[in-house]
């Protein structure tokens, strides 16, 4: 499967070299206690309630501030799973198949590995049903949310936190 490329009107991007293999990230996206260790924003805690890569599996996660109880975070599938090179999941289906309206946006997100000579190429894709989705997206903190997670990836990924020995 092959999806077009990124409408700015419809969808916002994220790019940044990685210094980590694919694998290392691929294990980090896929391996639910790796992925619980930067999935929200510090001092948010996630946790991975259930998560089975590969088309159709559910991708389930809960939050909560320290001490706090655990909230719904994420609820969704993966629609592609390309291993060590590419994931999209969205949260129009829930983790059961059945329509959703997540709250606060519907989306679409696509996780692109790609090599680089000093690590990978990151790309997150994250589209959206139309402008004022999107732009809803970005004034709730697009860029803070999903840059800052990203750095906590890419801290744990670089530290070796995520590669086998």
């Amino acid at each position: 499967m092959t999806i077009s490329a990124h409408d700015p009107r419809l969808d916002l991007t994220l790019e940044r070299v990685i210094r980590a293999s694919p694998s290392s990230i691929w294990r980090a996206w896929t391996e639910p206690e790796l992925l619980a260790r930067w999935w929200v924003p510090a001092p948010t805690q996630a946790r991975v309630d259930h998560l089975v890569v590969k088309a159709g599996g559910a991708f389930v996660t809960s939050m909560r501030e320290p001490g706090g109880e655990y909230l719904p975070h994420t609820d969704g599938i993966f629609l592609v799973v390309e291993t060590g090179k590419r994931l999209i999941f969205t949260n129009v289906i829930d983790s059961r198949l059945r329509p959703a309206r997540p709250e606060p946006v519907a989306m679409t997100a696509e996780i692109v590995l790609d090599e680089h000579p000093d690590g990978t190429d990151y790309r997150v894709i994250v589209r959206h049903g139309d402008p004022a989705a999107r732009n809803r997206h970005e004034h709730l903190g697009f860029f803070d949310g999903w840059g800052s997670v990203t750095s906590a990836l890419a801290e744990l990924v670089e530290a070796g936190s995520a590669t086998r020995a």
